[in-house]
C-alpha cells in the first residue's frame, strides 16, 4: 500500500520531459520533484514512494530506494526493468502503453509517405538550391501508395492504428501478431509470427511495431531481408534490436532493399560512424516517434489512474507489468 496523500512523494526522472510542471498544473496536492540526470536520480531516489522514469532507470537503484512502492514507466517498453527483482522487493510496475499509440502510428505513416514521395531527397536538394528536373528512370521517381501492400509486424494498438491509416491510402494491409485470434484491427488479413517469412515477398512495405521480446529480437535478420523484394521499404518504430543492424546495412549497401525509415537503433544515440547515416535512401529519426506536445499529459493520465487503484487497494493496475 502507498502512504497517504499528504505523505506521498513522487519523483519524475527524465532527461527532457517536463513532467513535474504538467503534474503541478493538475493541483493534486501531492509532493513531487523532477530530476534530469542519472546522478540527480541516484542522489534523490531514497526520497520517493513513486518513481516515474524510463531511460534513467538502473536496476541497482533498488538498493537505495527503501520507500519505493510503485514505478510508472514513462515508456511503453519495459525491457530495462528487472521484473523479478521488483517483484521480490514488493515494487509494482506499470508501462505507459497506449500513451503514444497515435503518435507512433502517425510517425510510421509519415516515414512511409516521406520515402514514397522522396522527401529526404527533396530536402537535400532544397539545401543545395537545386531544382531537380523530370526523371525518366522509374526507380528514381516518386511513388504512390495506392495498391501497395503493407505488412505490419506487431498488430497491437500501434500496429492496428497504422493499419487503419494505411487503408485510407488504399493500401492492402497484412498483419502479423502473436495470436491471430486476437483480431484484424483494421488489417485485411492477420497471420501468426510463424508465417512471417512466407509473407515478406508479398510486401512493398514492412513496418515493425512489435515489442522487443526474446521471440522478436533480430526477427528481421539476413534471412528475412533476403526474402523481401529489392523494391521494398523497411520501417522500424519498434525497437532497434528487432532488426539485425549489420544485416540491414549489408542489404542496403548491396541495393537488395530500396529504402529504410528508422526511428530506433541498436545503440542510441546512433554512433556517428554508423553507415546508416550515409545512405541517401535511409531516413533516420532520433527515437522521436512517440514524442509529442501531449506526451507528458498522456503519461500522467495513466499514473493518476494507477495511484487511485493502489489507494483503493486494487491488485490490478492499468498496463500492469509487476
Amino acid at each position: 500500500m502507498l502512504p497517504g496523500k499528504d505523505e506521498l512523494t513522487i519523483g519524475f526522472a527524465h532527461v527532457a520531459y517536463q513532467l513535474q510542471s504538467r503534474f503541478d498544473a493538475r493541483q493534486t496536492g501531492i509532493r513531487s520533484f523532477q530530476v534530469h540526470s542519472l546522478d540527480e536520480l541516484r542522489a534523490r531516489i531514497g526520497e520517493v514512494d513513486v518513481l516515474v522514469v524510463s531511460g534513467l532507470w538502473r536496476n541497482d537503484m533498488i538498493e537505495a530506494a527503501p520507500k519505493l512502492r510503485f514505478i510508472q514507466s514513462i515508456s511503453a517498453g519495459v525491457d530495462q526493468y528487472d521484473k523479478g527483482l521488483l517483484a521480490a522487493r514488493g515494487v509494482r510496475l506499470a508501462s505507459a502503453q497506449g500513451a503514444n499509440e497515435r503518435a507512433v502510428a502517425e510517425h510510421a505513416m509519415a516515414l512511409i509517405l516521406a520515402l514514397a514521395r522522396r522527401l529526404p531527397e527533396a530536402r537535400d536538394h532544397q539545401a543545395k538550391r537545386l531544382w531537380r528536373g523530370m526523371v525518366s528512370d522509374f526507380a528514381r521517381r516518386e511513388d504512390e501508395l495506392s495498391g501497395k501492400t503493407l505488412l505490419i509486424v506487431g498488430l497491437g494498438r500501434i500496429g492496428g492504428r497504422l493499419a487503419r491509416l494505411a487503408k485510407a491510402f488504399d493500401m492492402t494491409v497484412m498483419g502479423v501478431r502473436r495470436d491471430p485470434r486476437a483480431g484484424h484491427d483494421g488489417a485485411d488479413s492477420v497471420h501468426g509470427l510463424g508465417e512471417l517469412h512466407a509473407l515478406l515477398p508479398e510486401a512493398d512495405v514492412v513496418a515493425l511495431t512489435c515489442p522487443l521480446t526474446p521471440e522478436t529480437e533480430k526477427l528481421i535478420d539476413a534471412r528475412a531481408l533476403a526474402r523481401m523484394k529489392p523494391s521494398a521499404v523497411l520501417i522500424n518504430v519498434a525497437r532497434g534490436r528487432v532488426v539485425d543492424e549489420a544485416a540491414l546495412i549489408e542489404a542496403l549497401a548491396a541495393e537488395r532493399l530500396a529504402a529504410a525509415g528508422i526511428d530506433v537503433t541498436v545503440e542510441e544515440p546512433l554512433p556517428a560512424e554508423s553507415p546508416l547515416w550515409g545512405f541517401e535512401n535511409v531516413l533516420v529519426t532520433p527515437h522521436t516517434a512517440g514524442e509529442t506536445r501531449r506526451y507528458e499529459d498522456n503519461v500522467l493520465d495513466i499514473l493518476l489512474e494507477n495511484l487511485d487503484r493502489l489507494r483503493r487497494g486494487e491488485t490490478s493496475l492499468r498496463n500492469q507489468v509487476v
